[in-house]
């Protein structure tokens, strides 16, 4: 299943489009197509070595082309790809040097190749103007690696069931292939190929195609999603081949080991340039996703996305996940002020915003693992305020200042046993590593115990254990963890490629402690004369004491951590005690007002 072979007016046609070589007279753009051989090659076929001569120049036609290298320790370094209209090889060639990385085709593509002496010859006639264009054409290379969006060059995917059509996973793949069709188009123009497994017959979004016409289907849509059954045919390997990304499908309560379908792909050259993900598919109204540790298991995958047959939601977030659009939310801590976090949440949904991934510290951990656990909001608020006012006992001051029991008790009574990596939308809770000095971001075992870390305050509550680390509330490295959330999404600067968003949302406000200058000390009764009596001398008890000094780093990390986020919420909660739990439903209201305001003034036309 080759492509059909390009004719010289393709040629022309590729280059006069090209961001670089369009720019050439076309005398000169005639003579380019006319010095150059076409050849095709398969997606996984090396085109160029590393270290061989530097004998030609490469244009890619149809397909495109991945730059990679070996690294000393054996691992695969993946650089910028070449797109049709693109060249590589100029450098090498014109300064005499070996090639200096690995250049393999990562589709079925189609290639015109500039060779020495046919560039040397028309350097002669063209001297002034192909030293220009090759040279630009390397300096955009190395300045910056072209971003496939803006070259409105297609994603390709692969549905690769790991059951056998026998097993009834084909059908399922099939639903899941229209429903991830309708949710690539809220992104794009989609095409959904599918075929018999010798790929004779062809369809696409259902009506029957000729093979010739996937180039311009290519062309014509930003997504294409290719369907296979499973079976180690044509058909799967020819778009297993097309594929940027790899999406493995199988039943949640299938045998998770390595199927013979996997087995056969990953010997095809070019397997490790391909992005690669599980989805584990689930019964309707299944409550708990399965365990997905077995599934890793000799499996290189990026993420595992458990599914529901009978939810249009999770199928809409796996596809947001693969376009880089996926949206996570970090919610800070701040005592009762996070209630905020209820009503940024509202706002959220009433302005149709997802959540795909949620994460937060303290209060945030709270609030946004019963979120990810599917709670409503008015649900939340109110076992949350139930929560809070249980109280708790002091206790001999060898560990902490209270014993703790009375939250973990009543942290498993709202969560169960349930584990954090069982739920349908990804969470995380951070804490500190007191042992380590680092913020450890929770997300796997039981949710009770990664909430519970998040929510106990060095010195006022005994830290959790850990593998025989002792973790503490997150606020004494990074309130609201936005770093973790990025480093789960992608860094900002591939975030112009398309790797998610991040709203975080702050409510610990800044407190000025500061003590009366009047007093020499501070001192217990002075203390109790400031929480007495109104007039009396400021004079800070331990509560705030704790608060602050475990605040202290997240204050200081403040600027960094917006920087970080591509939105960042400060609801004004500062007139809200710490410990006003009671008035819940007012600050998430305050919240609600204040993310309505700020989201009417998002950008979101390149979402």
């Amino acid at each position: 299943m080759q492509p059909s072979p390009s004719s010289h007016a393709r040629v022309i046609e590729v280059l006069r489009s090209s961001a670089v070589f369009g720019s050439l007279h076309m005398e000169i753009i005639e003579a380019l197509a006319d010095a150059m051989t076409l050849s095709s090659v398969r997606g996984g076929d090396t085109v160029i070595h590393e270290g061989a001569e530097s004998d030609g120049i490469i244009f890619v036609i149809h397909g495109g082309l991945r730059v990679s290298r070996q690294a000393a320790d054996g691992h695969l370094l993946l650089y910028n790809q070449i797109q049709p209209g693109q060249s590589i090889g100029e450098l090498g060639m014109i300064l005499g040097q070996t090639r200096a990385q690995d250049v393999t085709a990562v589709r079925d593509s189609r290639l015109a190749v500039l060779s020495r002496e046919a560039y040397e010859h028309l350097l002669q006639r063209f001297p002034l103007e192909l030293s220009q264009v090759f040279l630009r054409a390397v300096y955009d290379r190395m300045r910056n690696a072209p971003d496939p969006a803006d070259q409105h060059l297609a994603q390709t995917f692969i549905l690769l069931p790991l059951q056998c059509p026998a097993q009834g996973q084909a059908g399922r793949t099939a639903t899941l292939g229209q429903d991830m069709t309708q949710a690539f188009a809220k992104h794009g123009r989609v095409a959904h190929l599918r075929a018999d497994t010798d790929g004779s017959k062809l369809q696409c979004n259902g009506k029957a195609v000729a093979h010739e016409a996937l180039p311009q289907i290519e062309a014509e849509h930003e997504f294409i999603l290719y369907e296979s059954s499973g079976e180690d045919c044509a058909w799967t390997r020819y778009s297993f081949r097309q594929a940027d990304q790899v999406i493995l499908v199988a039943n949640a309560d299938a045998n998770p080991g390595i199927s013979s379908i996997e087995l056969a792909l990953c010997q095809e050259p070019g397997f490790q340039l391909k992005r690669r993900h599980l989805v584990l598919q689930h019964p309707p109204g299944c409550l708990e996703a399965a365990p997905p540790a077995p599934w890793l298991l000799g499996r290189d995958v990026e993420r595992i996305y458990p599914l529901r047959h009978d939810q249009l939601d999770d199928s809409a977030r796996l596809v947001r996940f693969l376009t880089g659009s996926a949206v996570g939310v970090v919610l800070g801590g701040g005592g009762a002020r996070g209630f905020a976090h209820l009503g940024v949440l509202r706002a959220l949904e009433e302005c149709g915003m997802p959540v795909d991934l949620i994460g937060g510290n303290s209060m945030g951990a709270l609030i946004g693992a019963q979120y990810a656990l599917g709670h409503d909001l008015a649900d939340i608020l109110q076992r949350t305020q139930a929560f809070a006012c249980g109280g708790e006992r002091l206790t001999l001051p060898l560990v902490s200042l209270v014993g703790g029991r009375r939250v973990e008790r009543d942290l498993k009574r709202m969560f169960g046993e349930r584990q954090i990596e069982q739920l349908w939308r990804p969470y995380f809770a951070a804490a500190c590593n007191l042992s380590l000095g680092h913020t450890q971001v929770l997300e796997t075992g039981p949710i009770w115990k990664a909430v519970l870390a998040s929510n106990s305050p060095a010195g006022l509550f005994p830290p959790v254990l850990h593998q025989g680390a002792l973790l503490v509330d997150g606020a004494i490295l990074e309130n609201v963890p936005v770093q973790p959330m990025r480093m789960r999404l992608g860094t900002k600067l591939e975030r112009r490629r398309g790797n998610g968003m991040i709203i975080a949302i702050d409510v610990d406000v800044r407190a000025n402690l500061r003590a009366d200058q009047g007093l020499t000390r501070l001192s217990v009764w002075s203390t109790l004369k400031s929480k007495l009596f109104a007039h009396a001398p400021a004079s800070p008890g331990i509560a705030d004491i704790l608060y602050s000094a475990g605040h202290v780093g997240g204050m200081n990390q403040r600027l960094r951590t917006i920087s970080q986020a591509d939105h960042y919420l400060e609801p004004p909660v500062g007139e809200f005690a710490l410990m006003a739990y009671g008035r819940g439903a007012d600050i998430a209201e305050i919240g609600y007002r204040h993310a309505m305001e700020k989201i009417g003034q998002w950008d979101f036309h390149k979402r």
